[in-house]
């Protein structure tokens, strides 16, 4: 029931992540277990073929193209083998059976791209380790080692069912499917390098602008400065200056409030004249009307002298009442003239304060824009200091980290040199552990020859005692030999005695 559990818990983990169950998570589940026992190491192989079958059948499609044997050998002999092994790689290494020799050579390669890892330090065994006969572990130490590798490698590449099968009798499909996921892998890496290369020399550029930025603030607040503050020789000057430019303010402000006031009037005169003269045109008009009428009826009706003299009298007084409204609006217009000419001066007057106006509004104007060039550049101080704060907070990070790595790397330093000198500690014990064996040995072999030779001397001895030995049972057998003649002698005579008594005492019993 554990072992069905733990088979549906990795099925269950299968569908979450659509990634294939390994082969050590398989061997784990359930099935034989088969023992090889190798000197002192025992390696245990738990082997599920059902869950391998059902749970890796469906990651036969890969998220990556499967390269053709052209792309892949010109890849691997331009990007990855050195100069002999690129020169000796072709196709027949591959097809139609690959050589596990070359793409155990090939997979070395790669991780001394990738990791620099070199291929010699995979046959490396630690020194601190106690292993008998180790040169019976040299084959299998390198294979093992880029096993292991390969397997932390192969899922960056997308490729999540390599086995040690594949180092030892490679297959072609299988193979062409790795060396693709790791030719993507390589495409991929080259591509990220472009980026970070070009991202470092846009960093570079912005480090070299932003140096330039702080450069041109440091020189715009010093210009700043100049122009923000007075020289204590001329700051009575300044106030002066102030005041009166206050002064010339308040004033203009209210010869712009009067100048505007006359104009009003002026305008309001205006009207009023050009009214007088309409009416006084139309006046003159109607009188000349008035006359073309006159003479006319004149010469047509003859009126009686009273009604004429009565008419002439009402055309008189008409007469007297236009000519003194004309010279009222001669008045009038001899007044406005006085006041147009008082405007004229006033206006002259106007035109200068207008004129002063204006110089005080150019450099109103050219203050304010100083004033504005002076925000701009506050701004893009405040802009180039919190630029400089976020670069500067950067800085500090990038240093921080630089001196945690160095922290790491001192660490890891003292660490090698510490295992370092553990190591030539333990080279030296193990050199003097030699070098008390080898005097061991000699002792022993001293004591081995001495034994050598007493057991020779022995086996002369035994030699000696063994023909002598021989000698005596060769006498004691002779002996043996003339006894158990002798001895078949006296048993048949006293067979023959014991008969003859049995004779002699059948008769007597007979005699009885």
């Amino acid at each position: 029931m554990a072992n069905e559990t733990t088979f549906y818990n990795l099925a269950e983990h299968r569908r979450n992540t659509n990634r294939p169950i390994s082969v050590s998570a398989c061997f784990s589940v359930c099935g034989a277990t088969f023992v090889f026992l190798s000197g002192r190491f025992r390696v245990r192989l738990f082997v599920c073929f059902s869950a391998t079958l059902r749970l890796n059948a469906a990651m036969t499609e890969n998220t990556f193209p499967v390269q053709t044997m052209d792309a892949i050998v010109n890849l691997y002999r331009t990007e990855v083998l050195t100069a002999q092994e690129a020169k000796h790689f072709s196709k027949s290494d591959l097809t139609p059976v690959p050589k596990p020799e070359v793409i155990q050579t090939i997979y070395m390669r790669v991780l001394h791209l990738l990791y620099r890892f070199r291929p010699e330090c995979h046959s490396m065994l630690p020194i601190s380790e106690n292993i008998q006969y180790p040169s019976y572990h040299e084959g299998s130490t390198s294979i093992m080692s880029v096993y292991m590798r390969m397997r932390q490698f192969l899922p960056m590449c997308l490729v999540f069912d390599f086995s040690l099968n594949d180092l030892l009798a490679p297959k072609k499909q299988k193979t062409l499917t790795v060396l693709s996921g790791i030719m993507n892998f390589l495409h991929f890496r080259k591509q990220r390098m472009e980026l970070m290369l070009e991202k470092q020399s846009r960093l570079r550029a912005d480090m070299d602008r932003l140096q330039s930025y702080t450069k041109s603030t440091i020189e715009a607040e010093r210009k700043i400065e100049l122009l923000t503050t007075v020289p204590p020789e001329q700051q009575a000057e300044a106030e002066e200056l102030d005041a009166a430019l206050s002064e010339l303010h308040s004033t203009t402000m209210h010869e712009y409030q009067e100048v505007n006031g006359i104009n009003d009037i002026i305008t309001e005169r205006k009207a009023e004249i050009a009214e007088k003269t309409q009416r006084a045109a139309q006046l003159k008009v109607d009188i000349s009307g008035l006359k073309d009428d006159i003479g006319r009826l004149k010469c047509q009706i003859v009126d009686p002298p009273e009604e004429l003299k009565s008419q002439m009298e009402k055309m008189k007084e008409n007469v007297k009442n236009i000519k003194i409204s004309i010279e009222q609006t001669d008045e009038g217009t001899v007044e406005l003239q006085n006041s147009v000419q008082s405007v004229s001066h006033t206006e002259a007057e106007i035109q200068q304060m207008h004129n002063l106006l204006q110089d005080l509004e150019s450099s109103m104007n050219n203050s304010k824009q100083r004033q504005e060039e002076y925000r701009k550049l506050t701004a893009q101080y405040e802009k180039k200091q919190k630029e400089l704060k976020n670069l500067c907070v950067e800085e500090g990070q990038m240093k921080r980290s630089l001196a945690m790595k160095l922290d790491k790397e001192s660490k890891q330093n003292i660490r090698r040199q510490k295992k370092k000198e553990m190591k030539e500690q333990h080279v030296q014990d193990v050199l003097g552990q030699c070098n008390q064996v080898h005097q061991k040995r000699e002792e022993m072999a001293d004591k081995i020859q001495e034994i050598s030779r007493e057991t020779q001397q022995l086996k002369a001895k035994i030699q000696s005692l063994r023909d002598v030995c021989s000698k005596e049972t060769e006498k004691a057998q002779a002996l043996y030999d003339t006894l158990s003649t002798s001895l078949d002698e006296l048993h048949r005579r006293n067979g023959t005695h014991i008969l003859d008594l049995k004779q002699a005492v059948n008769k007597m019993s007979a005699n009885f």
